[in-house]
């Protein structure tokens, strides 16, 4: 019996294990912000990307500039630099002088559920948060250096209309030499991707050359959509593609040590956080260069710079570039650029994740309500890993069909270990009984618990989603804690199932262990809990089938001996 318990804790153990070093790569907790000596002070006073082509000439480009203004929380009544845009799922604030995106709320999201005229605001620049999305032209003849640009624009208010598909709002500067500028923003109906084009119009007799950056700037406040609960933590940070890896995540903490940069054909840069995503996508043709820092103001910077582009005398050219802020929509990132939709952050196991995200949608185009969609795709795990599971339980149930047997043998032996054991063994050999019959199917499943749990904890969808009575919102707790302790109530049941263990104290561990994960999952959202609950009763009901079969089968035969 020995050697069985302590089989189930070193696997145990070892899953535990695996499980930890993964949250740690995948969620590293943001360090606190110190000076790092080994960033130069030119990178700290300059907000340009420290890795760009060699034909750019360095320059300091401040993201808001010192006669810049300010975004307060209305931003209708923002400076006279200041235009607003609105769509049917964006609205958006352009900076003038610069042509930078300085604040953006998602009308289609709220930022508390009992604020109906509240939308959640992801992109702002107020007194004590900064996070703007900076573009525009930098190298030989570029516009931006440490004095941005002031455009011109026709108006101060753009609306998309009732039956308007798409919205147009250019931006013209004209330089010292006569080059004419167009910054175009391209909104279309329902996306949250905004085309931005620079339109060059060379009427000089010289040809013109400059290269294109975007960079997303954010400061160090906490995500304020990060889920509650022991130990979540959705990842805060920067990510890309490099040629070495496909979805590398670049931590605020790894910026602190050093300034990160690297080239690739295309490529993006994006800033995540729970459930929303900014992104910068370069021209596809282009090779560009990324770059990671902190200034002095202990803000992170992520951005790219692409290779020069030339426009001939007496010509015109262009350049685009995408930025998309909003929602982490799987099939959304999926199309705007390769491995973009990585970012919804399921861990070491999205290849897992990612198809049963796929099968919790489509349930839901059917029903229409993520509560209903959670219980059904749980029974449907269920269902497939049916015959696991009923080799686990089997094993479970003959072991403790066997249980009053073994506690004879510890009487009969008392202290004597090596007969103990040797006793044990000649038992499950007699019962036909394998003591690791439980542990494997149950490990096989983890992975896939583990990712659906990813999959609850990711999912956009699941933000402000109702289920029914109370349950208004999938992604919070549970106000009253019914589900939690209804959970913890399952748990038990399953334990009374269990064979109990021979020692005493893991006897008692195990027997206070739904009272811990009761505690535990109290604060854990609804949509969470709600599964766990769903997956222990039908385990409950599986369980307690296959052991009532097992008695009446030893029972029949037991009566066909006498």
């Amino acid at each position: 019996m020995d050697y069985f318990k302590y089989s189930i804790l070193a696997g145990l153990a070892v899953v535990s294990y695996l499980l930890l070093l993964a949250w740690q790569e995948d969620y590293p907790a943001v360090a606190p912000v110190t000076v790092n000596e080994s960033v130069s002070s030119a990178e700290q006073s300059s907000d340009i990307p420290v890795s760009i082509p060699s034909q750019v000439s360095v320059q300091d480009i401040p993201v808001v500039n010192a006669t810049s203004p300010v975004i307060t929380d209305s931003p209708g009544s923002a400076a006279n630099t200041l235009i607003t845009v609105s769509t049917d799922v964006l609205n958006v604030t352009i900076d003038r002088l610069g042509g930078d995106i300085v604040y953006i709320s998602l009308p289609e999201h709220l930022t508390r559920l009992e604020s109906p005229d509240e939308p959640f605001v992801l992109l702002e620049n107020t007194g004590n948060r900064t996070y703007v999305a900076q573009s525009g032209l930098i190298g030989a003849n570029g516009i931006d250096g440490t004095q941005r640009p002031l455009y011109s624009a026709s108006a101060t208010t753009y609306q998309l209309t009732e039956g308007q598909d798409n919205l147009l709002v250019d931006l013209t500067y004209v330089d010292a030499s006569g080059v004419q500028v167009i910054k175009r923003f391209d909104f279309q109906r329902s996306d949250y991707l905004i085309n931005i084009s620079f339109n060059i119009n060379n009427n000089t007799g010289a040809p013109w050359s400059a290269n294109l950056f975007g960079q997303i700037k954010r400061g160090t406040y906490a995500d304020p959509t990060q889920a509650s609960g022991f130990g979540m933590a959705s990842f805060l940070g920067f990510s890309t593609t490099s040629l070495n890896d496909n979805y590398m995540k670049i931590p605020f903490a790894d910026i602190n040590q050093t300034s990160l940069s690297h080239d690739i054909d295309g490529g993006w840069v994006a800033l995540s956080q729970h459930y929303f995503i900014s992104v910068f996508v370069p021209p596809s043709e282009s090779r560009n260069s990324f770059s990671f820092r902190r200034n002095n103001l202990n803000e992170y910077i992520g951005g790219f710079t692409t290779s020069a582009f030339t426009v001939e005398p007496g010509s015109t050219g262009s350049q685009e570039i995408g930025f998309y802020a909003g929602p982490k929509d799987q099939y959304r990132l999926g199309e705007i650029a390769p491995w973009l939709d990585r970012t919804i952050d399921y861990g070491w196991l999205w290849f897992v994740a990612s198809p049963i995200y796929w099968l919790l949608t489509q349930i839901n185009n059917v029903v229409d309500n993520f509560g209903w969609s959670i219980l059904i795709l749980t029974v449907i795990v269920k269902a497939v890993f049916f015959k696991l599971s009923a080799t686990s339980y089997r094993s479970m149930a003959n072991m403790r069909r066997v249980m009053p047997k073994m506690n004879q043998l510890k009487e009969r032996y008392g202290d004597d270990k090596m007969k103990l054991q040797k006793a044990t063994m000649e038992l499950y050999k007699k019962e036909k009984i394998n003591p690791f019959g439980g542990c494997l199917p149950m490990l096989v499943q983890m992975p896939v618990f583990i990712a659906l749990y990813w999959v609850l904890l990711e999912g956009v969808e699941l933000r402000h989603a109702p289920w029914l009575l109370w349950i208004n919102d999938l992604s919070v707790m549970d106000p009253y804690f019914v589900l939690p302790l209804l959970m913890g109530a399952s748990m038990y049941v399953q334990f009374m199932l269990n064979p109990v263990p021979q020692d005493p104290m893991q006897a008692k561990i195990m027997k206070f262990m739904p009272v811990v994960m009761t505690v535990f999952f109290l604060w854990f959202p609804a949509g969470l809990v709600l599964y766990w609950l769903a997956n222990s009763v039908l385990g409950i009901a599986q369980q307690w089938f296959i052991t009532r079969n097992i008695e009446a089968e030893y029972e029949a035969k037991e009566a066909a001996k006498s």
